[in-house]
């Protein structure tokens, strides 16, 4: 009985690290490509461009959501401003509408916004503090374009990235994508560009060529407005805005080509936190959206959120249960044993990186205190959510 449970819980505990992307793979290599719009793009590697020239582009909203960004939104309208003007002046994309969605900033950031109405930058002040989904459907609803534009205060958008995004929405099968995330370090270099980083974007452009991504990049995504007229306030709008594309029969892709660059958390020590919250608002939108793990209804889709989400969210739990397994069968053959000193090691190598900057600094040792550092965050968020702790409102990390 024990050996059964010791494999059956290595397997839960290898599934949505390694063998999930493997039956992706298989996946992806089995599925039919669809059409593409011409012989020189991919809708999942650069933007697709429009085969009939006479077909007109889509309108774009760029919502901006904000809370109390008195120290960056000058320099978050500027940029946007630029992205505005550059897009107008080359005629490589439609006109762009700025809204600006405050939820309730107190601290003088929408008299800020107000010093540019006369630049066409809008401002949307959400009645009451609800949360940043809320302040972005009160955006939504005075929205214009016929794609909306997310994005937060600490997120830059390069001069290119509205014309590329633009041009997916020119596949109408395509109903939202996902930008891909840049770090730069408090010395403005770009950072993130790690292993796992690697791994994750690897992972995201397989689920766009299989059931379509189960989550978009929150800091900076686009969708059909038809997609958003259907808003969880209380769901993060990045995993709700997947599940709204899938539910409409269309495909949410990561778009590797429209960058969005945003600064690490000034104290890194912060990280564990933000990763609690992130963590217990997905397990409060999985509560919320059940049916997104029904396969009758979503098909790949559910597959994946189980795969990729629920699945990583019980890693903990797996990983406790086969440590405690492992103990008990140590005695009983040597290669119990084996495993046993294995696992010790492993999460020693994680104790001593987190005393030990040099220890750290090693590639291994880093990913293994980064993967021991996540499932310690998702364990605590887990523990935190099964007691009852929900999360709505929104606070934004100091960058």
């Amino acid at each position: 009985m024990l050996v059964t449970l010791f494999w059956l819980l290595t397997f839960c505990a290898l599934y949505s690290y390694f063998i999930y992307p493997v039956i992706l793979l298989c996946l992806a290599r089995c599925k039919a490509s669809p059409p593409q719009p011409d012989n020189h793009t991919s809708s999942t590697n650069t933007a697709p461009a429009s085969t009939d020239p006479a077909e007109k582009a889509p309108t774009l909203s760029l919502i901006i959501t904000a809370y109390n960004e008195v120290g960056r939104i000058r320099n978050k309208i500027n940029n946007t401003l630029a992205l505005k003007n550059n897009s107008h002046e080359q005629n490589k994309s439609p006109e762009l509408e700025i809204i600006i969605a405050s939820d309730c900033s107190d601290d003088g950031t929408d008299d800020i916004v107000k010093e540019y109405s006369d630049q066409g930058i809008k401002l949307v002040r959400a009645p009451e503090r609800l949360g940043k989904e809320h302040a972005q459907l009160c955006a939504i609803k005075q929205a214009q374009g016929d794609v909306l534009i997310f994005s937060d205060v600490a997120t830059q958008i390069p001069e290119d990235a509205i014309e590329k995004l633009s041009n997916y929405f020119c596949d109408p099968t395509i109903g939202s994508i996902s930008s891909e995330d840049r770090f730069i370090s408090q010395s403005g270099d770009v950072v993130g560009e790690g292993a796992y980083v690697r791994y994750e974007m690897w992972l995201r452009s397989l689920e766009s060529k299989v059931g379509g991504l189960v989550g978009l990049s929150g800091s900076f995504f686009a969708a059909r407005k038809d997609l958003c007229q259907t808003w969880d306030i209380h769901s993060p709008s990045d995993f709700n805005t997947a599940l709204n594309t899938a539910t409409q029969g269309m495909r949410a892709i990561t778009a590797p080509d429209v960058l969005g660059y945003y600064q690490d958390l000034s104290d890194p020590s912060k990280e564990y936190a933000r990763k609690t919250r992130t963590i217990i608002r997905g397990l409060t939108s999985l509560s919320r959206n059940p049916q997104a793990l029904n396969p009758l209804k979503h098909g790949l889709f559910a597959f994946q959120v189980i795969s990729h989400k629920l699945m990583r969210w019980l890693e903990p739990w797996f990983l406790i249960g086969l440590l405690f397994v492992n103990f008990m069968l140590a005695s009983q053959h040597s290669f119990f044993a084996l495993t046993l000193v294995l696992q010790c090691l492993f999460y020693g190598t994680a104790l001593c990186a987190h005393y030990s900057s040099n220890i750290k600094n090693n590639t291994a040792a880093k990913l293994i205190y980064f993967f021991v550092q996540v499932n310690m965050a998702i364990f605590d968020a887990s523990c935190q959510f099964l007691a009852g702790k929900r999360m709505s409102v929104w606070q934004p990390s100091a960058r």
